[in-house]
């Protein structure tokens, strides 16, 4: 009687502890403004999400700001900037390097930056477009917004081409690339190609209008990342 009361115990510990963690932990982060912010770089703009604006936040909760040849961003609210110039059409790559100089400094854990492509109606409540976006603790995500939130790999993959940073507060960079190429899309991170998709897939009722748009960048919420070499080149 003793032995399967004390397994019962165990058991119930096992379910209910990842339960309080997940209740408590990650998800429960919320969004800090910073001081000081704006978008200061000319030609440039960019949207919160909706639940970052629910909550009171604003643009100028997060610092979009060049610093010798890269751009200083933090945030604040999770949030896509863009210039609505800067645009691509047809097959093209858009890249950019991303170096986040201490790993998790603003936040209780990874928190996810990249390249976006395809954005058309951008700061509407119509607005698509697709981004793939890396972690510091090697893992990648690929979402977009068709104008609802869309998920193409969940909630994000580990792959071996994306860089780890060595500890918390350690510096880690990933040069991430969005192409688009006939009938495919795909993202490289670090020169590799890790997720693929069949634009048919993409550009569809509720996801993306087209992969012809405006591209820019897209930061989660609490992150800090000097930017650098954002462009696009053809084939």
């Amino acid at each position: 009687m003793r032995r399967t009361y004390v397994f019962a115990i165990a058991l119930l510990t096992l379910i209910f502890i990842p339960a309080t963690a997940f209740a408590q932990g990650t998800p429960m982060e919320s969004s800090r403004a910073v001081a000081g912010g704006g978008v200061s770089v000319p030609g440039w703009t960019g949207k919160i999400d909706a639940k970052e604006e629910a909550a009171g936040m604003t643009l100028n909760s997060a610092k979009f700001a060049k610093e010798g040849d890269a751009i200083h961003v933090v945030t604040g609210p999770a949030v896509t900037y863009w210039n609505p110039a800067n645009k691509a059409s047809g097959d093209y790559t858009v890249k950019a390097t991303f170096k986040e100089p201490k790993y998790m400094n603003l936040n209780s854990h990874p928190h996810p930056y990249g390249i976006v492509i395809g954005g058309n109606d951008l700061g509407t409540d119509q607005q698509s477009y697709l981004y793939c976006a890396a972690y510091g603790d090697g893992r990648f995500i690929v979402r977009g917004f068709g104008p609802a939130p869309f998920q193409m790999n969940g909630r994000g993959a580990a792959d071996p081409a994306v860089n780890k940073a060595a500890a918390v507060g350690e510096p880690v960079t990933q040069e991430i690339a969005i192409s688009v190429r006939g009938d495919k899309v795909e993202c490289s991170i670090n020169n590799k190609v890790v997720a693929s998709y069949d634009k048919p897939a993409l550009v569809t009722v509720g996801k993306l209008k087209s992969t012809d748009g405006v591209y820019g960048v897209r930061f989660a919420h609490n992150t800090e990342v000097f930017m650098t070499g954002l462009k696009v080149t053809k084939p």
